[in-house]
C-alpha cells in the first residue's frame, strides 16, 4: 500500500509543474496552448546538453528552466501575440503548429535516440517496503518546494494580488492601473520556466526524448481542466486526481475475476483513465471541479 502512495505522489510530481504552468497561463491568455507540454520537452534537452557539456546538475536544471521560460516568453510575443488578434481558436491551432515545430527543430538537433544523463548509481532509499530512488526523491522535493512558494507569492504578495485581478477582470484591472502586458509577460516566462524544469528533472528518470511532450500531453489537459482552466492550483489538485486513478489503473489486480492469479491491466491503458476522466470531467462539470471559468474556444 505505501508503494502505492509512493507511485502515487510520483506520478503527481510529473505532471503539477506542467499543469500548473498551463493553468496559470490560461487565466491571463485565454487560450488553451498545447505547445505548452512541449516546452517540458525542450528543457528535458537543455538540461542534458548542459549536464553533457560538464556543468553540475542543479546548475542544467536552472539553465533549463531559464532557457526555457525565455523561449515562451519570445513565442508569446512574436507568436502569439499576434495570433490572439484573430480570437482564442486561431491562437489554439497555431499553438498545434508551433508543437510540431519545436518537437520537429529539436528532433532535426539531438535526433530522434533517448538522451540518458550520466548520473552516478546510488542505491535506493526503503522505506518499509517501499522504494524510491534518491533522484525521485529530490524530484518530488523540489516539486513541493516550488508549490509552496508559488501559493505564497500568489495569495501573500502584490504581485500575486494583481495577477489574480487580471485573469479575474482584465478590463477593471488595467484600469485600476495595473500593467497588463508586463503581468502577462511574466507569468509567461514563470509558466515555461517551471515546465521547462518539470520536464528536467523527469527526463532524470526517464531520459530526453522527443516523446515527451506527446506523452504529458493529454494528463497534463486533464489535470488542467479537472482542475478549472485558469487555476493553478486547482491544476495541481487535478494533477493529484489524475495521478490517483492512473496508479489505480495500473495497480488493480484482476486476476480473480478472471480465475488467474494475477492479472494487470498493461502500462497502455494509462491513456484510456485520462481519457475517461477528461470525458466525464467535459460532460458533468465543464467549468472543473473547482468552480473557475472556462471561455470555450
Amino acid at each position: 500500500m505505501l508503494q502505492f502512495f509512493i507511485d502515487t505522489l510520483l506520478r503527481t510530481t510529473d505532471l503539477a509543474l506542467i499543469a500548473l504552468g498551463l493553468s496559470m497561463l490560461y487565466g491571463l491568455v485565454k487560450f488553451p496552448n498545447v505547445a505548452h507540454v512541449q516546452y517540458a520537452m525542450c528543457g528535458a534537452f537543455l538540461a542534458y546538453a548542459g549536464h553533457s557539456a560538464g556543468a553540475p546538475l542543479a546548475a542544467a536544471l536552472a539553465l533549463a528552466s531559464a532557457l526555457t521560460g525565455l523561449i515562451t516568453l519570445a513565442l508569446q510575443r512574436l507568436v502569439f501575440k499576434r495570433l490572439l488578434q484573430g480570437g482564442p481558436a486561431i491562437a489554439m491551432i497555431g499553438s498545434l503548429a508551433i508543437a510540431m515545430l519545436l518537437v520537429a527543430g529539436v528532433q532535426g538537433i539531438a535526433g530522434s535516440f533517448p538522451r540518458m544523463f550520466s548520473l552516478p548509481s546510488m542505491d535506493p532509499v526503503v522505506i518499509g517496503a517501499a522504494r524510491i530512488t534518491p533522484v525521485q526523491l529530490g524530484f518530488c522535493a523540489t516539486t513541493m518546494a516550488l508549490l509552496l512558494l508559488f501559493v505564497g507569492l500568489l495569495f501573500r504578495t502584490r504581485a500575486g494580488r494583481a495577477m489574480r485581478a487580471l485573469a479575474s477582470n482584465p478590463m477593471l484591472a488595467e484600469a485600476c492601473g495595473l500593467d497588463a502586458q508586463r503581468i502577462t509577460y511574466a507569468v509567461t516566462f514563470i509558466s515555461g520556466a517551471v515546465a521547462g524544469l518539470g520536464g528536467a528533472m523527469l527526463a532524470l528518470s526517464t531520459g530526453a526524448h522527443i516523446n515527451l511532450g506527446y506523452d504529458l500531453l493529454l494528463p497534463v489537459f486533464a489535470a488542467a481542466i479537472l482542475g478549472g482552466l485558469g487555476n493553478p492550483v486547482g491544476a495541481v489538485a487535478g494533477a493529484l486526481l489524475i495521478a490517483l486513478t492512473e496508479t489505480i489503473v495500473t495497480h488493480l489486480d484482476f486476476g480473480p475475476l478472471v480465475g488467474q492469479e494475477l492479472r494487470f491491466l498493461p502500462v497502455a491503458y494509462i491513456g484510456a483513465a485520462s481519457f475517461l476522466i477528461l470525458l466525464l470531467t467535459l460532460l458533468f462539470k465543464p467549468h472543473g471541479l473547482f468552480g473557475a471559468e472556462v471561455r470555450r474556444v
